[in-house]
């Protein structure tokens, strides 16, 4: 059985927590809003842990560690929350599903491989050569099989987990917003004047300008620094879901970690608890919105 190696056995009871995702839907979908946490998951398959040259913490650094449940109050408020399971050095939505190192592993890759993005160069493709520190993860070549498997084990369920909601939400509202939920480390070039959240709208192409508008209002007045695209623009969710001119709209959200965690343990602090009250407001004040102008 995998562990997670806060400490929890995975799948306890139900083995639900094996699932690659976990799904919380309201009793009755009230708005058109679906909810995703992609890089929040901390169920760490043993035999991953085994292969991998960092110890257990080191490995949680590229963990959004705990955004799900800052977010968790969705489903009270009429809206779906999808949140992987397993972590992001392990398999990564956030990127194509094919965006692959060729010098993680011992063979030659297939040619449908995306080798040259820029992601893969800096080592966080798919599957991610390294951690957010930058140390390697593993203590071997991989194999492709390795990858495959994680990719249509993990990476694909979420996906059509995540497709279909959005389908599902378009198609009863005439239109979605997808809030593709993260968390941001501490950035050293903006250590003078840190946002407290940057919001992500790939530069206005994948959400509505005035729905990108009203969120960071919502959390200006709720007393947050916010702002746009910089450093963090939307990754693959954002970009590949985020299709105004069809009705669905992708907007990132990254939570600075200092609001809410320590870092270094990777543990909550006391102060989560004021953050998810304030983001349990700002999930209320988009359930309240009427969004008939994003179809």
């Amino acid at each position: 059985m995998p562990l997670d190696i806060a400490g929890t056995p995975a799948g306890s009871g139900s083995g639900a927590a094996e699932a690659p995702y976990l799904l919380s839907r309201p009793e009755r979908q009230t708005v058109p809003l679906v909810f995703a946490s992609p890089h929040s998951g901390r169920v760490y398959p043993p035999s991953f842990v085994a292969a991998a040259r960092l110890d257990p913490l080191a490995l949680r650094r590229s963990e959004d560690s705990f955004v799900e449940e800052l977010f968790a109050a969705a489903p009270a408020h009429g809206a779906p929350l999808l949140a992987a399971t397993f972590p992001r050095v392990f398999c990564d939505v956030n990127r194509e599903p094919w965006e692959l190192d060729p010098g993680m592993f011992d063979g030659p890759l297939p040619s449908f491989v995306n080798t040259a993005s820029p992601r893969v160069c800096a080592g966080l493709g798919t599957i991610a050569r390294v951690v957010a520190t930058g140390e390697a993860v593993y203590r071997r070549k991989l194999s492709f099989a390795e990858a495959e498997e994680r990719i249509r084990r993990y990476w694909q369920p979420y996906h059509a987990a995540l497709a279909a909601l959005i389908a599902e939400t378009r198609s009863r509202f005439g239109c979605c917003l997808l809030v593709d939920c993260h968390s941001m480390p501490t950035h050293p070039v903006q250590a003078a004047s840190p946002p407290d959240v940057v919001l992500g709208d790939a530069h206005g192409t994948a959400c509505a300008p005035r729905a990108t508008r009203l969120m960071e209002e919502a959390l200006q007045d709720l007393g947050y620094r916010v702002r746009r695209n910089d450093p963090y623009a939307g990754g693959y969710v954002t970009r590949h879901y985020g299709r105004p001119r069809e009705g669905v709209h992708a907007l990132q959200i990254e939570i600075a970690r200092t609001l809410y965690m320590d870092e270094a343990r990777i543990e909550r602090l006391p102060r989560m608890a004021a953050l998810r009250r304030d983001l349990t407001r700002l999930v209320e004040i988009l359930a309240g919105t009427d969004w008939s102008f994003l179809r």
